[in-house]
């Protein structure tokens, strides 16, 4: 096992929340192609809901409106990376009354460079996601 992590790409976790109180299945095709196409590697995927008392309760693929049918793909899809304390530590970011899905992936398209990375001694030490909000809120600042 510890040789198959050596060869891992890096491992990252978004959380979507969605205005509308939960998703409609739209976004499922591209996650898809993006599993399909070998680019990443789902690990985990939650999908959660903020009460309006504050407690944070899973939601099962049959509780989620839209396309449901769509989430189906994803039925099972928990490595067992993801507990009832991650849950809550995603909803602290979460509006209350809003739902989300949290999911943790692999970036198996970088794990040949990542592999050679740590085989020459090197590590990560940091590493960070630019809003695409904030780049152009950064660009129409810049032109101003």
């Amino acid at each position: 096992m510890s040789e198959e992590i050596e060869e891992m790409g890096p491992v990252d976790y978004v959380l979507v929340e969605w205005s509308d109180n939960e998703p409609t299945g739209e976004a499922i095709p591209y996650l898809v192609d993006l599993v399909d196409s070998g680019l990443i590697r789902i690990l985990d995927l939650a999908f959660i809901i903020k009460n309006e008392d504050g407690s944070v309760s899973a939601m099962d693929i049959s509780d989620l409106g839209g396309d449901s049918e769509s989430f189906a793909v994803f039925e099972g899809a928990s490595s067992g990376l993801l507990d009832e304390s991650d849950h809550a530590e995603a909803a602290e970011a979460l509006e209350t009354g809003k739902a989300a899905a949290l999911l943790v992936y692999e970036n198996t398209w970088a794990a040949p460079f990542a592999s050679a990375v740590r085989r020459s001694g090197g590590q990560l030490v940091a590493s960070g996601r630019i809003p695409v909000q904030a780049l152009i809120a950064s660009l129409d600042a810049a032109e101003a």
